[in-house]
């Protein structure tokens, strides 16, 4: 299920609400596919759709759990500044059962942090660009993110099995 988008609803939940229907379009775009069709290598980088959402999950903590509530990386979703790309990556042990359970635990964790506090409150960590960024700032950022990684989502699937289609309830449509 797609949340709805409010069209003549107040700021917070319209900014909510377009950025659950982004978090649930992420995987609308994966939902069908097999194991392989998820861990399949779609661009010379090594992009994968399994891997968009594991980076989304770390992108999830990184900007509600860390920065907006100063609080220490989830446990579930190591760092190693070593390693940047780690967050891409599926690793041959990681499941997809684990990666999607790894993103839903970070958006539930990230919806109840921002619907907790007001719109204009800062973060408690300054960002090294902006400096302090209100929870406004970051739901703004998070559509725009996510906005950008199911264009990405759009072209592996229909690369994949054809599918193509931008909502669910439309008519999908497969590429002759």
């Amino acid at each position: 299920m797609i949340a709805e988008r409010p069209v003549a609803a107040p700021e917070a939940e319209t900014l909510h609400g377009f950025l659950d229907a982004q978090r649930d379009l992420i995987l609308w775009k994966i939902d069908g596919l097999d194991d392989e069709q998820l861990r399949r290598r779609m661009t010379p980088t090594g992009m994968t759709l399994l891997g968009l959402v594991k980076h989304l999950a770390y992108v999830e903590d990184g900007w509600f759990r860390q920065t907006f509530a100063g609080k220490k990386p989830s446990p579930d979703l190591p760092w190693n500044d070593d390693d940047p790309a780690m967050d891409w990556r599926i690793e041959p042990h990681e499941t997809t059962d684990e990666i999607l359970s790894l993103y839903k635990k970070a958006v539930d964790e990230s919806r109840a942090i921002a619907r907790a506090v007001d719109l204009d409150q800062p973060s408690a960590i300054k960002t090294k660009r902006r400096g302090h960024v209100s929870m406004r700032w970051i739901l703004l950022h998070m559509i725009e993110e996510i906005s950008r990684h199911l264009g990405h989502a759009d072209i592996m699937r229909e690369s994949i099995d054809g599918t193509v289609g931008d909502y669910p309830g439309g008519t999908p449509v497969v590429a002759p």
